[in-house]
């Protein structure tokens, strides 16, 4: 429900937020508030998570910092007077188990009377599924402007209408692109059509250890395989989300280029095999349609290079 009579909004936990007036003042963590100022809401600040220092990341930081919109370090240690004098009207976090915020402690906004929306970027989730779920948010905090932008509203499927109600079935969402989006993606279709390159992505972690991402519970890798793009599986062993070994492993599966992880966390890519490509990705790339269409043509430049 947004609107005259107040705002309500159901996050992807199943929790019924609501509020007697439509939030205007944001803080959110970092991915989700770039993914919101993309889509027409700007945080009056954001906080960063367990991997973050000091500064704001900016291979997730998307326009915040162009904007101007203050970081207040990582959300595990946000001191919370700062929050508190900021007087947001919501917090806007992620969540990767449906269960839980990941970057702060809900207690924290239990504390201070703050609703908080967790959106899921779970890998059980197709990547259009997230993004609409982003552009619902958006649309229940600007009220009075359901088409802030072309992609906001053709992301999100049409118009937002004025009550997002309850979660839908998120694995089933499949909302049409934004138009920009739409774009990249049929560039990107298009070149991963005409070499069949073979694409590995991974987070650096030193000299002797490196995570092998797995395409599918990745929903931007799994969204680039069903373009047509030759995601390589790094094989069995442990670890859902990643495979971690060491730097041979990589040689092993013979990529053609590698899309490394360039959060300020991880570390570069170590002992590559000769001819081997590399273009940067970042695993927290904000939800929203500007951000991986950005993300998409990058990626086509590279393989087409």
């Amino acid at each position: 429900m947004s609107g005259p009579e107040g705002w309500g909004f159901t996050d992807d936990r199943g929790t019924e937020l609501g509020a007697a007036r439509v939030p205007l003042r944001v803080a959110a963590y970092v991915r989700a508030g770039a993914a919101l100022l993309d889509l027409g809401v700007a945080p009056v600040a954001v906080y960063g998570s367990g991997h973050d220092g000091e500064a704001l990341d900016p291979a997730k930081a998307g326009g915040l910092r162009a904007a101007g919109v203050p970081y207040l370090g990582p959300g595990r240690a946000l001191d919370e007077e700062v929050l508190r004098e900021l007087r947001p009207d919501v917090i806007v976090d992620v969540t990767y188990d449906g269960k839980s915020p990941y970057a702060l402690d809900e207690a924290v906004a239990e504390r201070l009377g703050i609703p908080l929306v967790a959106l899921s970027v779970s890998g059980e989730l197709a990547l259009p599924a997230i993004l609409a779920r982003f552009a619902a948010l958006a649309a229940s905090l600007t009220p009075a402007v359901r088409e802030p932008s072309a992609s906001v509203s053709e992301a999100a499927a049409g118009p937002m209408p004025a009550d997002p109600g309850p979660a839908p079935d998120l694995a089933a969402a499949d909302p049409a692109p934004a138009p920009d989006l739409a774009a990249a993606e049929a560039l990107l279709r298009s070149v991963a059509a005409r070499g069949g390159v073979a694409v590995l992505a991974l987070s650096g972690a030193g000299a002797e250890q490196v995570h092998l991402a797995r395409p599918q519970a990745w929903p931007e890798l799994a969204h680039l395989a069903g373009l047509g793009v030759r995601m390589l599986d790094p094989g069995p062993g442990s670890g859902s989300n990643w495979l971690t070994g060491d730097w041979t492993r990589v040689a092993e599966l013979r990529p053609d280029l590698v899309l490394f992880d360039d959060r300020e966390h991880a570390t570069p890519p170590y002992e590559l095999p000769a001819g081997v490509r590399l273009a940067p990705w970042s695993p927290e790339t904000p939800p929203s349609p500007a951000a991986y269409a950005r993300f998409f043509r990058d990626l086509a430049e590279a393989l087409a290079a």
